[in-house]
């Protein structure tokens, strides 16, 4: 009876209790369950409808609330898209009109252009040299009085009679010193300014000769300028008023024929005795510089024989009969071009041309520009955008105005006064009109510097982003296009060829 029950228990046991499909699922499980473990992955797990989607508190990501920054990177590539796409648009449309205008042969400039321009770009930096002469004359004297000093044995800094008369001769000799070098820069921008207006008529050439001129009339100041308070420091022995850059070629060691002509050729608009200087010339990187310059040029020489050329002729009609809608609409048409332009010439000129004249010359200082296209206002524009100007201009005009005691208000007015003759000179002249577009261009900056600077100051994002809008609409949306229309009519009404009429009546 015992036997009976221990075989009925034991079979109950061996026996399976579920159907045979459930035990080959068993089966084929424990199977999968073998063969991943010798895998080393992990079973499956089975998914379950329960699981908690919404477990936190999560705003969206184009909210101010959300906490992770987004990322814009597909915007701005279908931005890069769309902008792609209507110039192409554009370009057919102006092949379709007009054909190709582009004409390797065909130019408008004179034999007398090209000689003029030759022989005043080889005479301007006889200047520069003509202000070496006048400082070693200056160096001597300086040597005198120190020699006389010292033989006298009297210290200028310590005898109050003998500085006295120290200080009117230097003021004396500084004063004749002064006028040499006024009569000298004068003449180098008159003449240049002379020539280009009435000898040049190409606006292309005329513009290269004036802007060399104004470019040496700029270091030649810097030249005077800097050397004088070297020399003032040394014959009253201001040495802490001396940067200890400069005690490698302390004065008058620097009026040297070498030291000038390394200032003559460096990329900057301010004299130093020394300048930071890079180990070696990376010849492959000026190459590919190079590169870039004649590229852009191409590009910019293109696209203003093809589109820029056509739209200013046709913009002609709507100038003179003063149609407001359609002289707006020709300026937002016309800001394009002009944008495209501007911003290839910038690059051409600023990070391609500078950086490869300052490889060569091994020029360590390479912030010719700063971010300028996220300035906030106008004032930041003006101080990041062309580093050399910005920086003579605070050096030699604005610091020294402050500096005696002229209130930075009027020193500021002053120095946007004196930019925008600049501005006139380059612009107006190499044009043979004298409009004064240019000028009131630049001072037009100052009522926008003051509406910029408190959107700037603001706390957040918004007047940042207003003051940064307020400068690309100023500059590139009106400032550049109504320029060019204006120089473009004034000259047009000067020179224009004998179709004028039909030409100004004909529609874009």
């Amino acid at each position: 009876m015992a036997s009976l029950i221990d075989t009925a228990i034991t079979t109950s046991h061996e026996v399976p209790t579920d159907r045979p499909e459930k035990l080959v699922l068993q089966r084929h499980g424990t199977a999968e369950t073998k063969r991943t473990e010798k895998s080393g992955a992990q079973p499956p797990k089975k998914y379950r409808h329960t699981f908690a989607v919404h477990s936190t508190t999560r705003a969206s990501c184009l909210s101010q609330d959300s906490v992770a920054p987004t990322s814009f990177t597909g915007f701005r590539n279908l931005g890069a898209l769309v902008i792609i796409v209507s110039n192409l648009r554009l370009m057919i449309e102006n092949f379709k009109k007009y054909g190709v205008l582009i004409c390797v042969r065909c130019h408008d400039y004179r034999r007398q252009d090209v000689v003029y321009g030759s022989i005043l770009y080889f005479l301007v930096p006889c200047h520069l040299f003509v202000a070496y002469i006048i400082e070693l004359v200056a160096a001597q004297q300086a040597k005198g009085a120190l020699a006389r000093a010292k033989k006298t044995g009297v210290d200028a800094a310590a005898n109050s009679s003998q500085r006295r008369q120290e200080l009117r001769a230097f003021r004396t000799a500084w004063h004749l010193i002064a006028f040499a070098h006024g009569v000298n820069a004068t003449l180098n921008l008159a003449l240049a300014t002379y020539v280009v207006y009435y000898h040049i008529h190409h606006p292309g050439i005329g513009t290269l000769c004036e802007l060399h001129a104004v470019i040496v009339w700029l270091k030649t100041c810097s030249y005077a300028f800097t050397n004088r308070d070297l020399r003032h420091a040394l014959l009253y022995t201001y040495a802490s008023e001396v940067p200890e850059l400069y005690s490698s070629c302390p004065y008058p060691q620097n009026i040297t024929l070498h030291n000038l002509t390394y200032f003559w050729w460096a990329p900057t608009l301010i004299y130093q005795p020394v300048y930071p200087r890079s180990e070696k010339i990376r010849w492959p990187f000026v190459f590919k510089r190079c590169v870039e310059v004649i590229g852009l040029s191409i590009v910019i020489w293109i696209a203003s024989a093809q589109y820029a050329a056509p739209l200013l002729r046709n913009s002609l009609g709507t100038i003179s009969s003063l149609d407001l809608p359609s002289f707006a609409e020709r300026l937002m048409k016309l800001s394009t071009i002009s944008l495209f332009c501007w911003l290839a010439g910038f690059y051409a000129l600023f990070q391609s041309f500078l950086n490869a004249l300052a490889e060569v010359m091994r020029f360590g200082d390479r912030e010719f520009y700063g971010d300028w296209w996220n300035s906030s206002g106008v004032r930041g524009y003006w101080s990041s955008w062309n580093k050399p100007v910005f920086q003579f201009m605070k050096r030699h005009i604005y610091s020294p105005m402050v500096g005696r005691g002229v209130p930075p208000l009027v020193a500021q007015i002053m120095t946007f006064l004196f930019s925008g003759v600049l501005h006139e000179l380059l612009v107006g002249v190499p044009t043979h009109n004298i409009l004064g577009v240019a000028f009131a261009g630049m001072m037009v900056q100052l009522p926008l510097i003051f509406l910029t600077d408190p959107l700037a100051r603001m706390k957040g994002g918004n007047g940042k982003l207003l003051g940064n809008l307020i400068f690309w609409v100023s500059f590139c949306l009106v400032g550049q296009p109504l320029a060019a229309l204006m120089y473009f009519f004034a000259w047009q009404a000067k020179y224009g060829s004998a179709s004028k009429p039909q030409l100004w009546h004909s529609t874009a």
